[in-house]
């Protein structure tokens, strides 16, 4: 009998002790603080911008928001590749680390790709946790070719008449002689400055172009004072071309010889046949299209079968139910030896 009241006494110490390290020690029978919730990656708003154009190469900026929810993203990477659109070729990849991402927050991040400065580009981003892809994101990029490079670049050109009932053309001319089966025209160009400061520094070539087999027939170059911002500046010049014939008269602006506008307009000298300019303007520039965005979800249980294993199993859990099967075998031995 004496044996069982000890064995009996020994469980109950034993009991109080564990009870008095469970109240000594915090967060013991507390649940877990860390967030165990699946991590969710997003890639959400991106822009492109072409940082910098060449005479070969436009290096584009691509700078993306990824957002973050859930519980932490490990080892988070981020691969982006440039394809031709023509050729299906990769013209260049580029590859990021974030690391761990954790706390629901949204992240930004920004590469440079450089590629040839020619045709449509598509635009792969891939995001990857510990080696899994989660988010994909694709656009298309056009008329890359549009871009101007930076030594092509002026803020002055051949001003554009909007709104009138007539069509105007930025060059026009006038007949100021005609003798010995020859045409003299006085050709004007209007030439206006759209930037904030003064530019000058700049070369007009104007030039008649006999209309059936492209000869030139007569030009003149000139140099081009300064213009003021947001003025139009006129330039003048004679030609003598032979009488009987149709020209484009072309005028070609030029910075530091480099060819930085050009502009055409008819003159009729034939009185059989009229040259009819075409006055349906298209200017098809650099075009970013919008994104399509592709989510690859999570696969399978994995990580909802570990978060839900890994809040089952903590550590408040399992000292609670020791104690709790402790308590109950104390007292159903008691009850035996009673």
């Amino acid at each position: 009998m004496r044996r069982d009241v000890l064995l009996a006494g020994a469980i109950a110490l034993l009991t109080l002790t564990m009870v008095a390290s469970a109240t000594a020690v915090p967060g013991v029978l507390s649940e877990p603080t860390e967030d165990v919730r699946p991590s969710h990656l997003d890639l959400r708003e991106s822009y492109v911008d072409a940082q910098d154009v060449t005479g070969e190469t436009v290096t584009l900026s691509l700078t993306s928001t990824l957002e973050h929810r859930g519980g932490a993203a490990e080892n988070v990477t981020v691969v982006t590749r440039v394809i031709d659109a023509d050729t299906g070729l990769v013209a260049t990849t580029e590859r990021q680390t974030l690391g761990n991402v954790t706390g629901e927050r949204d992240v930004s991040f920004t590469r440079n790709l450089t590629v040839e400065r020619d045709g449509d580009y598509r635009i792969e981003t891939a995001v990857s946790k510990d080696g899994r892809r989660v988010s994909v994101q694709r656009r298309m990029v056009r008329n890359v070719d549009a871009l101007t490079p930076a030594y092509a670049r002026s803020t002055v050109a051949f001003h554009q008449f909007e709104n009138t009932n007539t069509p105007l053309r930025a060059i026009s001319y006038r007949i100021v002689d005609v003798a010995d089966n020859e045409t003299t025209l006085n050709v004007t160009a209007y030439l206006t400055n759209s930037g904030d400061d003064p530019a000058g520094g700049l070369s007009l070539r104007v030039r008649a172009r006999q209309a059936d087999s492209n000869v030139v027939a007569d030009e003149s170059a000139l140099q081009v004072g300064q213009i003021r911002p947001g003025r139009t500046q006129t330039v003048s010049t004679t030609l003598t071309v032979p009488d009987g014939y149709n020209y484009w008269l072309d005028g070609i602006l030029q910075s530091d010889g480099v060819v930085v506008a050009t502009e055409s307009a008819p003159a009729n000298l034939d009185p059989q046949e009229t040259l009819t300019a075409n006055e349906t303007r298209r200017d098809v520039g650099f075009d970013s299209g919008d994104f399509e965005e592709e989510t690859v979800e999570d696969g399978g249980m994995g990580e909802r079968a570990e978060a839900t294993t890994a809040g089952g199993s903590g550590p408040g859990f399992t000292a609670l139910a020791a104690l709790v099967a402790l308590v109950a075998a104390t007292l159903g031995l008691a009850r035996r030896h009673t």
